[in-house]
This record gives C-alpha cells, structure tokens and sequence, in this order.
C-alpha cells in the first residue's frame, strides 16, 4: 500500500511539473553575424548546452587500477567538443554545465540548460560493466523504446540506475525529485512514461552523432541507439540525448579514452554529428546554415522502427491539403484518439517512417490554428506551432 501511494504522489508530481514548466524561447537573440531575416534567427541552432557528467565528490565510474575516473574523462570530451564547435561556428553559443570540477545536481544540469534558452542539449558520460568484454559507445534520449519487441527496462536497466543513483549524493533529493527513487524499477518504468514534443528531433541528433563517431571516433562500435528513462535529460526543454563513450571496464575502450588523441577523436565525432545535425535543423526552420569553417560531413547512421497498433488511432493528416497546428508529442506508438493525454483535443498524426508526430488544434486557416495554439501552450508548455503538408511537418514562428 506504501508503495502504491508513493507511486501515485510520483505520478501526480511528475504531471505538475510538466505543466508548471517555464517554456524557454526556441533561441536566444541572435549573437552571431549569420545572414538571415530576423524571424529566421529566431529559429536557428545557435546555442547548445554540453553536460560533463559528475564531477566534484561524485567520481562516476572508476577504472580498475583506480587510475582513471569517469567525471575526469567526461569533462575532457565535452571541453573538447566545446571548441571544435565554438571554432567553426563563431556565431554558436556554447554553454558548459560545468567547466571544472565541480559537482552539479542532476536537475540543476537541465535548468542550466533551460535557463541559457539552449537548443540542443548533449550529455557526456562513460560506461562501466561486470563484463570486461563489453565494449562501444551507447547513445540515449528520454522515453520509451522504439521496438516493441525490445524489453527497455531489462537491457538498460541496471545502466539508467546507475546514472539516476547520482541523486542520493544531493541533499534532501526525496524532494527535488518528487519521491524517485533510483533503486525501484516500478519508479524507472513510471518515469519513463513521460515523452516530450522534441523526442525525434533528439532521435535525429542521436542517429548523426551515431554515423560520426562510427566513422570519425576512436571507439567506432556502436552499441546502438535506444530510449531510456536518464533523469539528466528529464527536465530539459530542447532535444536532448545522453552519449556513453566507451566502458572504463573495457581495456581497449579505455585505453582509447586515456589518450589525449583518443579523447579528441570522440569528441570529433560526436562534433561531427552536430554538424550533420545542424544542417537538417536549420533547413526545417527555413533557415540557410552557414557551413563551418572546416567542413565536415558525415553520413547519417539509419534507423529501423516498429510502430505499435491501437484501436481507435488518431486521424491521419489528409493527404494534398495543407493544415496548421500545434504538435504536443512525438512516439514511436500509435495512440488512441482518445488518450487523456490529448486533454479532449482531437490529434492529428503524422508517421515520418520513424515516429509519429501527433498535432492538435489542426486548422487550414493558419490565423484560426495560431489562436488555439495560444490556448493548448498553456496546457502543452513544450509544444510548439507546425506546418503539415502530407507526411512533412515544418515548424512555423
């Protein structure tokens, strides 16, 4: 009975707080001298948010020789990352959660994000195992898995545990996380439940960085890309994804990661995958991106995804016409017209072949769907205005 109480208090407090976010504008005023109309910079990628994991008292994960600690390693991909991106894009902001050794709270990584009106949020971590044979780099973004078929909560388990455990080094964490509790498998499965309007965009950002540090890193095996319940990516308002760079367990990961070059390398690649990511951001904002300095490309890994049946699905945006609205979640499961989580709002989805993209408020009178816009981002804080036309959406300012 206690824990079924705890369970509810956590559900309802998880639902407050979603609602009472702050939405942060899609990007800071403009800071650099990109040759745009005004509207358009509104919508570029101009400031990401990098998260070296751990720090201070809080080492992560630790080599066996005791050598080497995670939080050390982390810091030094994500201050390199930093500078690849700060020099090939000038007009960039790149904002550190931490710059030094310092412990950071898990929460306050993600408000330092919101608060810097970031665009994109990209956490850096290592991976460690019982097994010393498992090896690769991993990369995550907050939800549910994309495959039916794929238990989440068995494979990722015992590594989304670890990440979350990070919590109990706060003070008073009970409260600032509304009763979860990193040792539960019930709270992951609970927690995991919320999804955001900028999951395939963090999807997408995940599948580039895949394709660059495949091809560019200095560990190339990708151990794939999946949705996991990270808390460090819970309370962020931009698409996000947490990367594991290689195992400390593992001798030929690690012994990657200890070199200057090695750590260099990953960071390229995943510097890669920005740049790749970038481009295809800036182009659905109608936004002309500017290349960097150095030019870098990268193909993009693909993606193969399942999408789940329900009875009663959402109507399909007509094909040929042109609709107007407001999106409020993107999934890789079909959902019913009816869910509560639509609030009595009659979606509208549209598949990309990868997730559905689920719109509310559709009009083909753009000035009739901006006036309900104004009333559903009262109760959808992280939605955002589109343009559907057939099976595309485009965000419209």
């Amino acid at each position: 009975m206690e824990n079924s109480q705890k369970h509810i208090r956590f559900i309802r407090s998880l639902i407050a707080l979603v609602a009472a976010m702050i939405v942060f504008p899609f990007a800071m005023s403009a800071a650099g001298k990109v040759p745009v109309s005004v509207q358009a910079n509104d919508l570029e990628l101009k400031t990401v948010c990098i998260d070296a994991g751990h720090g201070g008292h809080d080492p992560g994960c630790i080599s066996k020789d005791r050598k080497t600690q995670e939080k050390a390693l982390a810091l030094s991909i994500a201050t390199k990352l930093r500078d690849k991106i700060k020099a090939a894009y000038p007009g960039v902001k790149v904002i550190m959660t931490r710059s030094d050794d310092t412990f950071i709270a898990l929460a306050e990584r993600a408000n330092i994000a919101n608060r810097g009106g970031a665009d994109l949020f990209i956490s850096i971590h290592i991976n460690s195992a019982a097994n010393t044979s498992a090896s690769g780099f991993s990369i995550h973004a907050l939800g549910q898995s994309r495959d039916k078929n794929r238990d989440l909560f068995q494979s990722n388990l015992e590594l989304a545990k670890r990440e979350n455990s990070v919590i109990t080094l706060e003070e008073d964490y009970t409260t600032t996380y509304q009763d979860y509790d990193p040792n539960d498998p019930q709270s992951l499965i609970l927690f995991s439940l919320m999804q955001n309007a900028n999951l395939e965009q963090s999807l997408d950002f995940a599948d580039c960085v895949n394709s660059g540090l495949k091809k560019y890193g200095s560990i190339t095996k990708s151990r794939g890309i999946s949705q996991d319940p990270f808390l460090v990516l819970w309370r962020t308002t931009m698409p996000a994804v947490l990367i594991e760079c290689g195992f400390m367990t593992n001798t030929s990961d690690l012994t990657a990661m200890r070199s200057d070059s090695g750590r260099s390398k990953i960071a390229e690649g995943i510097f890669r995958g920005f740049v790749e990511f970038k481009k295809k951001y800036d182009a659905s904002m109608n936004v002309s991106s500017p290349a960097p300095k150095e030019s870098a490309s990268s193909s993009q890994a693909s993606s193969k995804t399942e999408s789940s049946s329900s009875s009663a699905p959402a109507a399909s945006a007509p094909s040929g016409k042109v609709l107007y609205g407001t999106q409020v979640l993107a999934s890789g499961k079909k959902m019913a017209s009816s869910d509560k989580f639509f609030k009595g709002y009659e979606p509208t989805a549209v598949w990309t072949g990868k997730l559905y993209k689920y719109v509310i408020g559709t009009s083909d009178d753009i000035d009739a769907a901006r006036k309900l816009n104004r009333e559903i981002k009262a109760k959808f804080p992280e939605s955002f205005f589109v343009k559907i036309e057939g099976d595309n959406t485009e965000r419209v300012k």
